[in-house]
């Protein structure tokens, strides 16, 4: 049975990745940062671990609770938007943003890249077209925008480390999908973004590791 390990599955585009993929006889992995969100996985026939990103010492935690497998597919989904103006950024504003975004992927991503490697897996990150440099025409949302840029960064450096290993390593934009951080006016649902992630990352080839993609497989540039 395939292993699939959800980073951030407590709904929206997490928790519809951890449904997918147990319909599909996967076996999940997912983590959730509430213990109130525990059961609607353990429903799905997930098995959950609590997990908050920017505690270090939970993540090293989970390090140990994953010690020996093997994963097909893990998407690190786990993140936030922050402030919603583009006045002068708080100290508590730039830290949560960084921390969740980044600093949790720099983390992480060593711990959960070499079980990719070793499973011959695939390995996604959720970025943002909003992160990416090449096609930005808007100055709109520059803390999350700074950091979905550097959480690129980080995963480039995943695919350099791991791809050679024999993980294959990509950043995803998921859509403007209808969640709590998109909002009921975004253009598509859990459901839509989620199967076009999981067929895209399916179908990447060795030569795609390092690179940026729309939901839809559609190349976004760095």
């Amino acid at each position: 049975m395939p292993t699939a390990l959800i980073i951030g599955a407590s709904r929206g585009i997490g928790l519809e990745l951890a449904r997918q993929y147990k319909a599909d006889g996967y076996r999940v992995i997912a983590t959730v940062r509430k213990h109130e969100d525990i059961a609607r996985l353990h429903a799905l026939g997930a098995e959950v671990h609590q997990l908050d990103v920017t505690n270090p010492e939970a993540i090293a935690g989970l390090g140990w609770k994953l010690d020996g497998e093997k994963l097909d597919v893990a998407f690190l989904n786990a993140g936030v938007y922050g402030p919603r103006h583009d006045g002068f950024p708080t100290t508590e504003d730039f830290d949560a943003v960084m921390h969740t975004n980044v600093l949790a992927a720099m983390r992480i991503l060593p711990i959960i890249g070499p079980l990719v490697a070793e499973g011959h897996g695939r390995l996604g990150v959720l970025s943002s077209r909003m992160g990416s440099i090449g096609s930005r025409t808007s100055a709109g949302g520059s803390l999350y925008r700074a950091s979905k840029a550097a959480l690129n960064s980080v995963l480039m450096d995943a695919a350099l480390t791991w791809g050679p290993q024999g993980a294959i390593c990509v950043a995803f934009h998921p859509g403007w999908v209808k969640t709590d951080m998109g909002g009921s006016g975004a253009d598509i649902a859990p459901e839509v973004s989620v199967h076009g992630l999981r067929n895209t990352l399916a179908t990447r080839k060795a030569a795609d590791n390092g690179k940026f993609f729309n939901y839809d497989g559609s190349p976004i540039p760095w």
